[in-house]
């Protein structure tokens, strides 16, 4: 996979490069009055919405966490408090998702985050050879290996996406 990230350069693209990363930077032009960023994602980059990875900050027992999954689902906060150890899990307020990640909403990245968080990555990410995930702003996303953003974020695997019929 080629690197391309030196015009998109962000803290998710700079964390991806420093350690070495290989990652595919996919722009595009963002359309503020999209209803769902994710979705889309991958509808102007002509991905799979399974491929294509959203994620949600949560508060976990009154612990700031990250989970990603697929835009083509939703985050399962039962199944996420579990994950992580917990009882309750609700999403977290978006003034402290912006203050904890130092992204906007619907930019926020698992990568580069201004302070890390514990990490829960769907389980289904790892059936798939690459996925994608934001690149740290409205209008980028980037591709890369699901082990590697694993590993990466220190992230574990559960079963935390339900899917929409």
């Amino acid at each position: 996979m080629a690197r391309k990230h030196a015009s998109q350069g962000t803290p998710a693209t700079a964390a991806l490069a420093a350690a070495g990363v290989p990652f595919v930077a996919h722009p595009y032009a963002h359309d503020p009055a999209a209803a769902s960023y994710g979705l889309e994602a991958a509808e102007v980059l002509g991905v799979d919405p399974e491929r294509v990875f959203k994620t949600l900050m949560v508060d976990v027992d009154g612990r700031l966490a990250v989970g990603v999954v697929p835009v083509s689902g939703s985050l399962d906060l039962k199944a996420m408090a579990a994950a992580l150890g917990g009882k309750k899990a609700e999403m977290a307020d978006p003034a402290a998702a912006q203050r904890r990640t130092g992204y906007v909403l619907g930019g926020i990245s698992p990568l580069g985050q201004r302070q890390s968080s514990p990490t829960v990555v769907d389980e289904s990410a790892l059936a798939l050879e690459t996925i994608l995930v934001s690149g740290g702003r409205r209008g980028l996303d980037i591709e890369l290996d699901p082990a590697e953003l694993i590993r990466l974020t220190a992230a574990r695997t559960a079963r935390i996406g339900t899917r929409r019929d």
